[in-house]
């Protein structure tokens, strides 16, 4: 068994910028990674994306990135960041360890894997919401001839040049396929069941989530209040284009559905133009595409599951952080940044923030290596 103070699981941003605070007070900690690489889920993305806030409120703590970097860097870019990030700080995590069990036994945790076996005082859940795929099912999907994956499988629009795609959910993910797809030649639709708020990514240049930022010190409903005409001269009228407004502004949408909403990047110019199509909700799927909750049968030769993803903590947390209230029934963490409800048990990198998820990150991280450095010099004097 392999003892140290603080064992971190994921070396993604979370984990990589938990680890870094740690290295800089030379507490001793181990980051394991279930795949053979780090920033794997970054890796896994889409090809055509870029992070939609400004990099200098992305970095993680004490590196920013690059100067030669845009604005708003690429994925690979992103991944780039992360590794020489890891390099700077002399990360080094244990690969291909992707854990099995992690319970609380006599004052430490225990955690295991496939091969390894780890004790510490201290246990980081760093995973990310990102982990598991949400994979929606509706009636009849299996006479459906065409091709169904989930966004996690998308890579860009080659192969589906002159394909009617049906892309479902109008998340960031959605709007950037739909578009993607549009601009490779694909005759792309999108599927909104409910109301939403959509927000530019810049306003005269400056990048929105900038004065998020200001905004998010605020008490919500002032803060949509003051964003709303500014959203409104923007982005224009969504209803004109069979899209229903969520009725709040999108702080409060991210808040308190935990939601982020479309910061358009050029999809709502194809949706105007007719070129994206938008759809209601899918009431069944049929032998040449889905018949929609309005009545509505359109055919489709692929459908793209944008449908988000779920961090599913507890498939390998012991049991007994549910019931002592650390993490939802549905495998959510209840807290992030903060020590939770379980001794020596904390979460970073679940939080959605309004001024994006690498800055809360930042803050986050920040706070948990403070809280076990701390804990480790009072208990080493």
């Amino acid at each position: 068994m392999t003892d140290t103070n603080t064992i971190i699981i994921g070396a993604g941003a979370a984990g990589l910028a938990v680890g870094a605070g740690l290295q800089r007070a030379n507490v001793p900690f181990v980051i394991l990674e279930r795949t053979g690489l780090i920033g794997a889920a970054w890796r896994k993305h889409y090809d055509r994306l870029h992070l939609h806030t400004d990099k200098r409120l992305s970095a993680l703590p004490h590196l920013p990135f690059p100067r030669h970097h845009p604005r708003y860097p690429a994925r690979d870019q992103v991944v780039e960041y992360l590794e020489g990030y890891a390099h700077h700080f002399g990360l080094e995590p244990v690969f291909n360890q992707a854990v099995t069990s992690a319970r609380r036994e006599n004052d430490a945790w225990i955690v295991e894997t496939a091969t390894a076996r780890y004790s510490a005082h201290n246990l980081v859940v760093a995973t990310g919401y990102a982990r598991v795929p949400v994979r929606p099912s509706w009636p009849d999907m299996d006479y459906f001839p065409g091709l169904v994956l989930h966004s996690s499988e998308y890579k860009n629009g080659l192969a589906f040049k002159d394909q009617r795609v049906l892309v479902v959910g109008f998340g960031n993910s959605g709007g950037e396929i739909a578009l993607d797809l549009w601009e490779y030649g694909a005759r792309p639709a999108l599927c909104v069941r409910g109301p939403v708020n959509v927000v530019p990514r810049d306003v005269l240049g400056i990048p929105v989530l900038a004065l998020a930022v200001v905004l998010s010190r605020l008490p919500t409903g002032l803060a949509d209040s003051l964003s709303a005409p500014l959203v409104r001269l923007t982005v224009g009228d969504i209803s004109r284009h069979g899209l229903r407004k969520l009725p709040y502004g999108p702080i409060t949408q991210i808040k308190r559905d935990a939601r982020i909403p479309l910061l358009d990047v050029g999809t709502m110019q194809q949706v105007r133009r007719g070129t994206i199509r938008i759809w209601p909700g899918i009431e069944r799927f049929t032998t040449e595409g889905v018949q929609f909750v309005d009545g509505t049968r359109q055919a489709f030769d692929a459908v793209i599951l944008a449908t988000g993803y779920r961090p599913e903590v507890h498939d390998f947390l012991d049991g007994a952080v549910v019931l002592q209230g650390a993490v939802e029934e549905d495998g959510t963490p209840r807290s992030s940044g903060v020590r939770s409800a379980v001794p020596g048990l904390y979460f970073c990198g679940f939080y959605v923030a309004p001024t994006g998820m690498l800055r809360a990150i930042n803050v986050e991280a920040r706070q948990v290596a403070r809280e076990i450095v701390q804990d480790y010099l009072a208990y080493h004097q």
